[in-house]
């Protein structure tokens, strides 16, 4: 009888639990745009990108050739920085 009682204890637990990461998954996951990059962020005319980053005030940009493109918010280029 103790044993019945546990596994609906922990079936009750588990299916709370299912519900709730659910729910925190449904609310939180973002609305699957990605974020606002500049209207006039070009990339140098071989480059192709491979990540994007974007932070308070800059634009980071990883080539698939090993380069990191560095440009402003407001899409102007910065620097270059090759990757060994």
């Amino acid at each position: 009888m103790f044993l019945k009682w546990l596994v609906i204890v922990l079936m009750v637990t588990m299916i709370g639990g299912v519900i709730t990461i659910v729910s925190l998954l449904v609310t939180r996951m973002p609305d699957g745009a990605g974020p606002a990059l500049p209207e006039n962020l070009t990339l140098p005319g071989d480059a192709a990108a491979e990540a994007v980053t974007v932070a308070r005030d800059m634009v980071l940009v990883v080539t698939q050739d090993g380069r990191v493109l560095v440009f402003g918010r407001d899409g102007q280029f910065r620097q270059e920085i090759a990757l060994d």
